[in-house]
């Protein structure tokens, strides 16, 4: 009897990344929202200097083309399915991916929308990972973007300092267990019963309404930032033990350890208790802020530009997202080289400006 064929392991081919050239520095966004902080205080809290904001008229999906182009680029490759992470997608119906597939030129390939807030491209790795091993597909493209100058509230000191825009992008193949890239183990949960620490009231079907007449608090992203900073340490804390338990491998063997770029504190304090090594750990928040769920594939490109891992290494990412939703994955550092493109803008459906990009921003009172 035939033994049959084992199932191929997922490998990243490619990395690509866009950044918007706006940068914003910690003393703009605390004049932008007259905000009660200064830039000593960000940094001490959150460890980011700066963020990127896109600029008015460029769009998620306008990032997401640019990211997942610098992907196919790297890998030399193109995509047969196409998975998007986002929480900020360009339009509440349809899904961002299809258009994002069809502007790489891609023809009629699967395409999707994954929301796992800042877990999402731990949630879609793991997601394409499994497609590529069940034959489903050969080359998936896992993108993770978002705007998110779109959905914070510039006078919220809890969430205008942290977040950026920006996407990332990989793209996988099939191959061997040993080969640099190659996904060897991964972990996920959620927990509903946190579903409010990490929310935006209103714009869905429970609460369809995003007009001016509703209140602050319901209109934009908000975070209960310290509740979810323990949940936060916690659940990347266990989710990384458990994948290191399933691929076999030692805290102390982990050559790279990148973390969701929410928040330096957060970020050491997991480290520190998995047992990485100050050396071995990897990010970028201090230059582009909280991106979501761009957030690991921005640090990935970043770290991987800088040639600061050495292909095959054993590495390790872990997320924490709204949800709430968790996730790890081991993996072999990949032997890509990142490409990026600037932003890819398209003429906008509407010649209006977006109300939550109008600068300056001010204060109003208005008589009932």
């Amino acid at each position: 009897m035939t033994e049959p064929e084992p199932s191929p392991t997922a490998v990243i081919s490619g990395i690509g990344y866009c950044l918007p050239p706006r940068v914003l520095t910690n003393d703009e966004v605390a004049r932008r929202g007259v905000l009660d902080t200064t830039d000593a205080w960000i940094r001490s809290r959150t460890g980011i200097a700066r963020r990127r904001q896109a600029d008015p008229g460029t769009s998620t999906g306008d990032l997401a083309v640019a990211a997942g182009r610098a992907a196919l680029r790297s890998a030399g490759t193109r995509a047969d399915l196409v998975l998007l992470a986002t929480t900020t997608p360009d339009r509440r119906c349809p899904g961002t991916a299809p258009d994002v597939a069809h502007r790489l030129g891609l023809g009629p390939v699967p395409a999707f929308d994954l929301a796992a807030v800042c877990s999402g491209f731990v949630y879609g790795l793991t997601v394409a990972t499994s497609l590529v091993r069940s034959g489903v597909c050969a080359r998936p493209l896992v993108i993770g973007a978002e705007t998110y100058s779109t959905i914070i509230d510039p006078l919220d000191r809890d969430t205008a300092v942290i977040f950026g825009d920006g996407a990332g992008a990989v793209v996988l193949r099939g191959g061997e267990d040993g080969e640099p890239g190659a996904v060897v183990a991964t972990d996920l949960g959620a927990d509903g019963s946190g579903s409010d620490l990490i929310a935006i009231g209103a714009g869905g079907s429970r609460q369809p309404d995003t007009s001016p007449r509703l209140c602050r608090e319901a209109r934009y992203f908000r975070m209960s930032g310290r509740e979810v900073y323990g949940q936060a340490v916690r659940r990347m804390t266990a989710s990384s033990q458990a994948v290191l338990h399933l691929a076999g491998w030692q805290p102390e063997g982990v050559g790279a350890f990148i973390g969701h770029q929410a928040n330096q504190r957060i970020l050491d304090s997991v480290a520190d208790r998995i047992g990485i090594a100050p050396r071995h750990r990897f990010g970028n928040i201090r230059e582009v802020g909280n991106t979501a769920a761009a957030s690991i594939p921005l640090a990935l490109a970043a770290t991987a530009a800088r040639k600061a891992v050495r292909p095959g290494a054993r590495s390790l990412l872990t997320a924490f997202g709204g949800g709430l939703t968790w996730g790890s994955v081991a993996l072999r550092w990949p032997d890509a080289a990142p490409h990026s493109y600037a932003p890819e803008p398209r003429p906008p459906v509407s010649e209006a400006p977006h109300p939550h990009r109008s600068t300056p921003w001010k204060l109003s009172t208005t008589r009932s």
